[in-house]
């Protein structure tokens, strides 16, 4: 997998898996050539074909650099297009609204890097099976394919800056082994490639330590940010997850039968949730937390519940787990 850094460290557990080769594109290879001849949308327009946009999101795009994609022509226009240059598939669907507010900033970057990497939009709702091959759990979905595999991924909102560094440091990783992004370079406007704005070298800092494993120093890394300045929203973020990882690195792998033998044992409970996080059964671990909250109280209910708030915070806001985890914890305590 290249190694870039992503726009927001908070990952869902399903995006992990994708992107350690639990995707495989080539499901989506059948579909593809079964329904490429005299294809067919259910109105009776013919289907569209690789490039041709379908104007999703209550508007199309002008920029070539920018296609609608189906089930049916997912292959030529996302697979076979990703040996040349990588391309970014946007997963969104209409209800969404953040899939609103990431569209446009997705689109103008692509408009903006003249053919460096192409937007692919699918609409899940439209297309579930391109949706289920990700193993998508929320919308937005941005997964990047290159060379035919998922490379990199997030869900979410991001600011229109971190994803235009996110997208500089892919084609950066990907320029030697992708032979159309220098070719797009070079036929651009001056011939260079576009720069990423600077990167904050406090985050820099907390990102080598945490390469390193160096969770106590990049928890202290992130700490000092927010020391100069609370409301820093990604450096927050990131505070959870390291703290997160550094549990996660000692997690016991008895602990998930430790704690369903010992159901009032608060601290085999925690230590159950984060094994079962760490194993992707994320609903599971939020249900487990939040009927510990119904049997508890006093100091140790509040120890569950600040857990498990911790754990919301590993994942995009918009999570369907989250929020039906959050409704559930409301209904707890009140």
């Amino acid at each position: 997998m290249v190694s870039v850094t992503r726009p927001d460290p908070r990952q869902t557990a399903a995006l992990s898996a994708a992107l350690s080769g639990a995707v495989d594109l080539s499901a989506l290879k059948a579909r593809a050539e079964a329904t490429r001849s005299g294809a067919r949308s259910p109105g009776g327009a013919p289907a569209a074909a690789p490039g041709q946009a379908n104007n999703a999101e209550g508007g199309g795009s002008d920029s070539p650099f920018i296609v609608d994609v189906t089930e049916a022509d997912f292959q030529a226009a996302v697979v076979d297009r990703s040996m040349q240059v990588p391309v970014i598939v946007n997963l969104w669907a209409e209800w969404s609204e953040p899939s609103k507010q990431l569209s446009p900033a997705l689109e103008r970057l692509a408009a903006a890097g003249q053919g460096t990497f192409i937007l692919a939009r699918v609409d899940v709702d439209a297309n579930p099976r391109i949706g289920q091959v990700f193993g998508v759990q929320s919308v937005p979905t941005v997964v990047a394919i290159a060379a035919g595999q998922p490379v990199d991924a997030f869900s979410g909102v991001q600011p229109e800056a971190q994803l235009a560094q996110w997208i500089s440091q892919l084609t950066t990783a990907l320029r030697d082994k992708l032979p159309g992004i220098a070719a797009a370079e070079a036929a651009a406007p001056g011939g260079a490639p576009v720069e990423a704005p600077p990167e904050d070298p406090r985050i820099v800092e907390a990102e080598e330590a945490l390469e390193r494993g160096d969770y106590a120093e990049a928890e202290a890394a992130y700490q000092r940010i927010l020391a100069a300045e609370p409301a820093n929203e990604d450096a927050k973020a990131a505070l959870v997850q390291v703290r997160f990882l550094a549990r996660a690195e000692s997690v016991d792998p008895t602990s998930i039968a430790k704690a369903d033998a010992a159901p009032d044992d608060v601290d085999a409970q925690l230590a159950a949730a984060d094994a079962q996080v760490v194993a992707q059964d994320v609903e599971a671990a939020f249900k487990r937390l939040i009927e510990t909250v119904r049997r508890s109280a006093g100091p140790d209910r509040d120890r569950v519940r600040s857990h498990l708030v911790e754990l919301f915070e590993l994942f995009p806001v918009g999570d369907e787990r989250v929020l039906a985890a959050r409704r559930a914890l409301a209904n707890a305590l009140y």
